[in-house]
């Protein structure tokens, strides 16, 4: 790999984790899409997850104390049910449908009728988000906006909504590797410095998110989430078009 493309993936790197560390969620969406840009869609799974990893363990750990733990116990143990029935099936998705997936999902998201959308706080539901979110993430590679489904009819806080989401998205890159990790390895295209630089920058960019998390309003925080969504779902569904035309 050249050292423009290495660049441009460093500092794609460094906004994405810097995002994600601010709303919980998008930064992932773009870092994938472009990572599908250089690597297959298993090896790009496998550095993805390795990425996000870092970034998300980093964030539980400057929000820890608002994690709602009887949430993420119940979303663990559904997505470890919706794991154990993906690897039976073994599905590798092309980039195409990784692409048409991502940017189809915010959309779908809008169009869904609000007393339709499940509240995280209600009693079963985490089982059920923790099921389908897995479900998504291992078909189109992020499964943070559906996961997003389930927090928008919450009463939570941003920190606690950020907090919460961080900690089910670890668990969550945890099963990624698991299923995508014996098809495809990142050091076969990356040497070892580069996967080790590129989780520094990541951790290093989602550090700084609670500079502007701390000063944002919880309605602040929902309109730009909303914004960033649906300009990356759109442009994932112009890169879908494309690889479906040629």
């Amino acid at each position: 790999m050249s050292l423009v493309s290495l660049a441009i993936l460093g500092l794609t790197i460094c906004a994405t984790s810097f995002i994600a560390g601010i709303f919980g969620m998008a930064g992932g969406m773009i870092l994938l899409g472009v990572l599908l840009v250089y690597f297959d869609v298993a090896t790009g799974m496998v550095m993805f997850s390795a990425l996000q990893f870092s970034s998300n363990v980093s964030r539980v750990a400057v929000w820890r104390k608002f994690i709602l733990w009887p949430v993420f116990l119940q979303f663990a143990l559904g997505s470890a049910v919706a794991f154990a029935i993906m690897r039976m099936v073994a599905f590798i998705p092309d980039k195409a449908v990784v692409y048409l997936v991502l940017g189809a999902m915010p959309f779908g998201v809008e169009a869904l009728p609000r007393d339709w959308r499940p509240n995280i706080e209600w009693r079963f539901v985490p089982y059920a988000a923790g099921f389908l979110t897995t479900l998504v993430l291992l078909v189109a590679g992020s499964g943070g906006l559906f996961l997003d489904v389930f927090f928008q009819k919450s009463q939570l806080d941003r920190k606690t909504t950020v907090a919460t989401k961080a900690i089910c998205h670890t668990f969550g890159h945890v099963f990624r590797v698991g299923y995508f990790a014996p098809l495809g390895a990142a050091t076969d295209v990356l040497p070892p410095w580069a996967i080790a630089a590129a989780v520094v920058l990541a951790v290093g960019a989602t550090m700084l998110a609670p500079l502007v998390l701390n000063r944002m309003t919880d309605h602040g925080f929902r309109q730009w989430t909303r914004a960033i969504i649906l300009a990356v779902g759109t442009t994932y569904l112009l890169r879908a078009g494309w690889l479906y035309w040629h």
